[in-house]
């Protein structure tokens, strides 16, 4: 388990960011369906959710993701990946035995939806614990309000290895998330569904097919 949750002073919270509006509209009916033709794919929302190992804390996520495919290059990638995406996730998680709160912010880096759900991961860049920027989180996005929605989060449940017989926290590749396990409480997320789009003409990937 990652060391956010194993220790204290790393444990995260999400500082509130949607206006009561916004809340609102998130925590109602929400639809894959609900882009314009040719729009990106998109996960939006902020919420509270319930983590059962840690009833009584008050965590929360707040997500603004946009596809946007093949935006960022690599050796050996130089058109990118279908998953490349961009925005921000915000962490904030309050510990009820010590009253301590600790937020992060996060840069997203790789988005894929399938329905009304999605999976994408984000590089740290801002957090009360300087230890911790630099490194990528897996998020999970099931669309809806209480009682509906779903989030998960990659050091929560899994993201677990065994190097010489002892537990570590590996390092979280792209769009790698765990399901989305944990219940949203209050205000809500909406995925907003698109396919994978075809690979550039002329790109390695294509050539390879």
């Amino acid at each position: 388990m990652s060391r956010i949750l194993s220790r204290p002073r790393r444990r995260f919270a999400v500082v509130a960011l949607a206006a009561t509006t916004v809340v609102a509209a998130l925590s109602g009916p929400s639809s894959a369906a609900g882009s314009k033709p040719g729009s990106p794919a998109k996960v939006g929302g902020e919420g509270r959710i319930f983590y059962a190992y840690a009833p009584d804390d008050e965590i929360r996520f707040a997500v603004d993701a946009t596809a946007a495919p093949f935006s960022r290059p690599l050796d050996g990638l130089q058109a990118g990946m279908p998953t490349d995406a961009r925005g921000t996730v915000t962490i904030s998680h309050r510990v009820a035995r010590t009253q301590e709160t600790r937020t992060a912010e996060a840069a997203v880096d790789c988005l894929v939806t399938a329905g009304d759900t999605a999976t994408l991961t984000a590089v740290v860049t801002k957090s009360a614990d300087p230890a911790d920027i630099g490194t990528r989180y897996g998020f999970s996005v099931k669309s809806g309000g209480p009682g509906r929605g779903r989030f998960g989060f990659s050091w929560g449940v899994g993201n677990l290895d065994v190097v010489d017989g002892k537990p570590v926290a590996p390092r979280v590749g792209t769009c790698m998330a765990p399901a989305p396990f944990a219940p949203v409480r209050e205000g809500g997320f909406k995925v907003a569904h698109r396919e994978l789009p075809p690979l550039p003409t002329g790109s390695q990937a294509d050539k390879a097919r």
